[in-house]
């Protein structure tokens, strides 16, 4: 059986929130990191969580996102591996699996450079290769570009929680994956008080992360060197459900020439949200942790 808890850990610039799964009965479960995405929470993980009860899972709030949207001081990569690695030393937790999705998955990556001693193996879920975007954007067109809607949300208002999944509810990506288990993790992205409900994300934040992530060094530093076996798991579908997906097919082909160090699974009938929000892209997920860590014994 498996308990799920919050802990607050203080790192630069406040506290940092984190999710806790672990089980009841057993001290010596193995450890795994969840690095949530760019305007996720750690909620996003829940139905990962499910199928991994014997396991204890670490998935915190990033700087400026959920409940650690207040933080104050510099984000980016960095930051965020900084913000890990107290996680860990606060949780008396000496070595995981870092599974990352979307931005998380970029997160996970610096965090085994810059950290390495803390890590076994890295899973990347829709994220972490180079993305395909066109130079000479600003970070704004970036976002947009890559985001799109999710973006556009930030600076909206919604007069209460149900206003908010109607929002959602037209989404392309959730129309064959609805549940309650959604439905508790956008309540958990509102803060502030109705009428004048809004999403946790700092959009100053993310613009941070988005400059670090395409024009910062990190992403290629960690990759030159891949401290870790690594694997990608990819989405068949997009952000809106579509088709071509964040990382296309031909994408894919120069991303493996490119990185023949990380090993590919591709997963089909899901989206880039699906990938963790929905029962099929959960189990692909947590099937894909249960395999590294079988492979890390």
């Amino acid at each position: 059986m498996s308990v799920y808890r919050t802990v607050d850990v203080p790192v630069s610039g406040g506290d940092l929130r984190v999710g806790v799964w672990e089980p009841d009965d057993d001290p010596e479960a193995p450890a795994v990191l969840l690095i949530h995405g760019v305007t996720a929470s750690h909620l996003s993980w829940r139905a990962v969580a499910d199928r991994l009860p014997d396991m204890r899972l670490i998935a915190p709030d990033l700087r400026g996102r959920g409940r650690s949207n207040d933080l104050t001081g510099r984000a980016g990569l960095e930051a965020h591996a900084a913000d890990l690695a107290a996680v860990l030393d606060a949780l008396d937790v000496e070595r995981v699996l870092v599974v990352g999705h979307s931005m998380g998955a970029f997160v996970g990556l610096v965090f085994g450079d810059r950290y390495p001693e803390r890590v076994s193996r890295v899973v990347l879920v829709d994220g972490g290769l180079p993305l395909d975007v066109p130079a000479g954007l600003t970070a704004d067109e970036v976002i947009r570009l890559v985001l799109g809607p999710t973006a556009d949300r930030l600076a909206m208002r919604f007069p209460s929680v149900d206003a908010y999944f109607d929002f959602w509810r037209e989404h392309p990506a959730f129309r064959r994956d609805w549940s309650p288990m959604l439905e508790a993790y956008l309540a958990y992205d509102l803060v502030g008080d109705a009428p004048e409900l809004r999403p946790a994300t700092s959009y100053a934040t993310l613009e941070e992360d988005s400059i670090d992530q395409n024009t910062g060094t990190a992403i290629a530093t960690a990759l030159a060197a891949l401290r870790h076996p690594t694997v990608l798991l990819t989405a068949e579908r997009g952000l809106l459900d579509q088709v071509p997906p964040l990382y296309a097919p031909e994408r894919m082909a120069e991303l493996r020439a490119a990185h023949p160090g990380v090993r590919h699974l591709h997963i089909d009938d899901v989206n880039h949200y699906t990938i963790v929000l929905s029962e099929r892209g959960a189990d692909a997920v947590a099937g894909t942790v249960r395999a590294e860590l079988a492979a890390a014994v």
